[in-house]
């Protein structure tokens, strides 16, 4: 079996104080990776840097917002004068600002594309032109969302950024391939705080972080909706040695699932000699085109 073994590696997880990202950060340091935990609250970034220090680990701690390329290269920089170099990079921090379409104002959609796009682009880059200098390869991992690949009301925002984190992800797997980079997004589904905001899974995240009472299998298997720490494993593997033909893809992971997303593709084709007017296709939608549509939005819960 291939190795999963991180020692020796050094990774960087943006928005890593909490949640989903503490969760990938410790994972990645239990396998032997160094850590630089990076969140825009400095308490919370110093605390899990602590924890997987106090774990065993090594992890230093760097309180800043991305989105700038300053940022970036501080990230990066940390992970170099710390550790001696970068092999892992994992966008995860985001934001949400939801409201309806007519609602949204342009601060709210610049804020969560500047943290989640624009932090994905930033921090990317500088991981990129670091991993190309110092050779060897990399690993990056870009985190996107069931919202970014099908929609949910009310997140223009998120699901835009979303889905240009993906679409950057299948660039940057052709553009790195030479220098036996992988790149790849991960589309997790956990209780955490984001989803403790969807009234379906509420009262069952709020029974798992007050009294441990266990998800059930209806949400683990059913949703694929777990803990954040089931989620982790994959970031693991797709760090590791074992992942090192594995590029380009976008993987769900919750609960007990284990999913392979598809990329947009043609799925219905109809030919007009000559082309067509819009008359004709008018014509022949109904028959044609229109007899299978695409479906939008995230699948509601079944009850």
């Amino acid at each position: 079996m291939t190795s999963v073994d991180l020692s020796g590696k050094t990774a960087v997880v943006t928005g890593s104080g909490r949640g989903l990202g503490l969760a990938y950060a410790k994972a990645l340091a239990s396998a032997g990776a160094a850590v630089v935990v990076n969140d825009v609250d400095a308490e919370a970034a110093e605390s899990a840097a602590k924890s997987i220090a106090d774990a065993g680990g090594r992890a230093v701690a760097v309180a800043a917002p991305v989105g700038s390329s300053e940022t970036a290269d501080a990230l990066v920089a940390a992970a170099v004068e710390s550790f001696g170099g970068l092999d892992i990079m994992l966008t995860n921090a985001g934001v949400l600002r939801d409201k309806v379409l007519w609602k949204m104002t342009d601060e709210e959609f610049d804020t969560v594309i500047n943290v989640h796009l624009r932090g994905t682009f930033t921090c990317v880059r500088a991981a990129a032109v670091r991993m190309r200098e110092q050779g060897g390869g990399g690993r990056i991992i870009v985190a996107g969302s069931p919202t970014g690949q099908r929609g949910t009301f009310g997140q223009t925002n998120y699901a835009a950024a979303k889905a240009g984190i993906v679409g950057m992800m299948r660039t940057w797997a052709m553009e790195l391939a030479r220098n036996e980079i992988t790149v790849n997004a991960l589309i997790p589904v956990a209780a955490t705080a984001m989803t403790r905001t969807i009234p379906f899974f509420a009262p069952h995240v709020e029974a798992l972080e007050k009294d441990g009472v266990p998800l059930p299998d209806a949400l683990r298997r059913g949703e694929g909706f777990g803990t954040v720490e089931d989620v982790a494993g994959l970031v693991v593997f797709l760090a590791s040695d074992a992942a090192a033909q594995v590029s380009g893809q976008a993987i769900g992971i919750g609960g007990d699932r284990l999913a392979l997303w598809s990329h947009p593709q043609e799925r219905l084709v109809s030919f007009a000699d000559g082309g067509w007017s819009a008359e004709e296709i008018a014509a022949a939608w109904p028959s044609t085109l229109g007899r299978s549509p695409e479906t939008v939005g995230v699948p509601a819960p079944q009850q």
